[in-house]
């Protein structure tokens, strides 16, 4: 399935690579349920707030359009009856192949992190030990600071997606605390072994 992600559809080929956050996580709110604008707007600022910041509305805009170009979302009428005679506002909704593009992404999202980490790995064994060290401690702080709030009773999608954040760092604080016991043992034994072949010189 991942060959698909890198590949991407017969549209994503085409177009090139669909590299906007911004996009895709406007694209995971259409799928969750159709809207307009400006709601979009709304809901983008209450559900990624500072994770992913958005500088002013028109970027907003300018990803609904690159979403509609790819055929991902598609305009449709305002399913609420109240509208009246008022002009009706333009509401989108994901496709079926912006769904899928986006159960894509997400898998491709999940392996570029994998990479991430594996790199870091890499790029500290590069350092001499005692520096690595320092690292390595700077990292665990910085795992440890992450707040640790409580999970929002409610059983609303908003509140879901808090509770997988807040279980998604719970998980990765443990493996990363693991990770960095581990790496911390192997850094002190190879400084142990530089220090006693000096000794040995």
């Amino acid at each position: 399935m991942l060959d698909a992600v890198n590949q991407g559809g017969p549209h994503e080929q085409q177009a090139g690579a669909m590299r906007s956050s911004i996009a895709w996580a406007l694209l995971g709110l259409v799928i969750e349920r159709p809207s307009y604008g400006y709601e979009l707007v709304q809901r983008f600022r209450r559900s990624y707030g500072e994770t992913l910041p958005l500088s002013g509305p028109n970027r907003l805009y300018i990803a609904l359009d690159t979403l509609k170009t790819r055929s991902m979302i598609e305009e449709v009428g305002d399913p609420d009856p109240r509208t009246g005679g008022r002009r009706p506002k333009p509401h989108y909704r994901a496709t079926e192949g912006g769904q899928r593009a986006y159960e894509e992404w997400l898998l491709s999202e999940m392996e570029e992190q994998r990479q991430r980490s594996r790199l870091f790995a890499k790029q500290l064994a590069m350092l001499e030990p005692s520096a690595a060290l320092d690292v390595l401690d700077e990292y665990e702080r910085e795992w440890l600071t992450q707040a640790d709030e409580a999970s929002p009773a409610e059983t609303t999608r908003e509140a879901l997606a808090e509770r997988l954040v807040e279980g998604e760092e719970h998980t990765s604080l443990e493996v990363r605390l693991a990770w960095i016991q581990y790496a911390r043992k192997e850094l002190e034994a190879l400084q142990a072994e530089q220090a006693k072949r000096t000794g040995e010189s």
